[in-house]
């Protein structure tokens, strides 16, 4: 969380956050996790280990939550440590920021493709290019198997 602070927001970066979810300690749902969030105005911080120890997620200035659409706004951005840490901010192509069920969190999109997905049990996951970010594939492999998730809010 303190390397991501200098590319949150300005408005954001003094603000403390707080652990909402966590895997190791809410168990692995996604409905949980929904459950766990903040505020419907509170950013949303996702942090994601893979079971091949890589370091990834993504910020979103909204609350992560079930929707019937996409929703969000061009502050929301992916990010990865390979081993340093990219971050992949909104091109403006499209408006596919964020869209939840019961099954699957996806956070950018386009032609099919997801920058990341979660499915509903929060066991795995995946990540390809997407135009809403530009993004490079997020783990080492398109789908991956997820070993701790964490998301963080402001208090």
């Amino acid at each position: 969380v303190p390397q991501l602070g200098a590319q949150l927001p300005p408005r954001l970066t003094q603000q403390p956050w707080h652990l909402l979810y966590s895997t190791g300690r809410d168990g692995f749902s996604l409905r949980t996790l929904y459950r766990s969030g903040a505020r419907p105005d509170s950013p949303a911080l996702l942090l994601i280990r893979d079971t091949e120890a890589q370091a990834f997620g993504a910020f979103s200035a909204s609350a992560i939550r079930s929707s019937s659409g996409f929703y969000g706004t061009g502050e929301t951005f992916l990010f990865c440590f390979c081993p340093e840490l990219k971050v992949f901010r909104w091109t403006g192509r499209n408006d596919f920021f964020v869209k939840g069920d019961v099954n699957l969190l996806m956070v950018g999109g386009g032609s099919g493709k997801f920058g990341l997905w979660l499915d509903g049990d929060l066991h795995h996951g995946g990540s390809q290019p997407c135009e809403t970010f530009d993004n490079e594939t997020l783990s080492h492999r398109e789908e991956f198997c997820i070993q701790d998730l964490e998301m963080w809010g402001l208090a």
